[in-house]
């Protein structure tokens, strides 16, 4: 049976270099704050949007969150156009 032959020591300097840059991004994740962001409402007024295309639903967000709809939106909400880049559907 045929030895192998020792590792160099150049591959052993990037295995443990690889396995900090890998033990970093996985304390970075889960570290990560919880999602803090409010999923859309499962009620009579959304139930429609459930099975729509993400792009074809939001089309249908400025009805009602505008300044004079049903349920404006806050002055510090975030760009309007993307609802449902943030707001997840269940």
């Amino acid at each position: 049976m045929a030895l192998s032959p020792p590792k160099k020591p150049k591959s052993i300097l990037i295995n443990i270099a690889f396995l900090i840059v890998s033990a970093g991004i996985l304390t970075f994740l889960l570290n990560a704050p919880e999602e803090t962001t409010a999923k859309l409402p499962l009620d009579e007024d959304h139930s429609r949007f459930v099975d729509m295309k993400k792009k074809e639903a939001e089309v249908f967000c400025k009805d009602c969150h505008i300044a004079e709809g049903v349920s404006p939106l806050p002055e510090d909400h975030p760009p309007k156009y993307r609802c449902l880049f943030c707001h997840k559907r269940d």
